[in-house]
């Protein structure tokens, strides 16, 4: 089976985890993306985000938070390696082109979406037995 390397970025408020629309698969999303070659996940996330998101995010401000395994949305034979990073999130973020819009989610919220991500449910998980959702 494929795999495709990843980071995601974590950031909890009041309880409920920030998500990302992706226009392109109509699924809600940790920010993130893309490992590319040559790149770490810290380097990918920090670029990613600033894409997404249009900030830029300090490297001391991001904690490794997991990794998680999952299959991934949409997608054949495909696994999703993912590098999570924590982040306290104090600027205001703007989404891009590619994400249409950035909502808080608990866990209920996200069950009642059309379509839920296997990565996204995991985060779910690990926040609970985290104690930070």
């Amino acid at each position: 089976m494929k795999r495709i390397h990843t980071a995601g970025l974590v950031v909890v408020k009041d309880r409920k985890l920030l998500l990302g629309f992706s226009k392109n698969k109509q699924a809600w999303y940790l920010p993130g993306g893309k490992i590319d070659a040559g790149e770490t996940a810290l380097q990918a996330v920090r670029r990613e985000v600033e894409e997404e998101l249009n900030i830029s995010i300090p490297e001391e401000e991001l904690k490794w938070y997991y990794h998680i395994t999952a299959p991934a949305f949409g997608e054949v034979d495909l696994m999703m390696e993912q590098d999570c990073f924590l982040h306290e999130l104090k600027q205001e973020i703007v989404p891009s082109a590619e994400i249409g819009e950035l909502k808080y989610f608990d866990s209920e919220m996200y069950g009642k979406e059309e379509h839920q991500v296997p990565g996204v449910l995991i985060a779910f998980e690990r926040l609970k037995e985290t104690g930070l959702i």
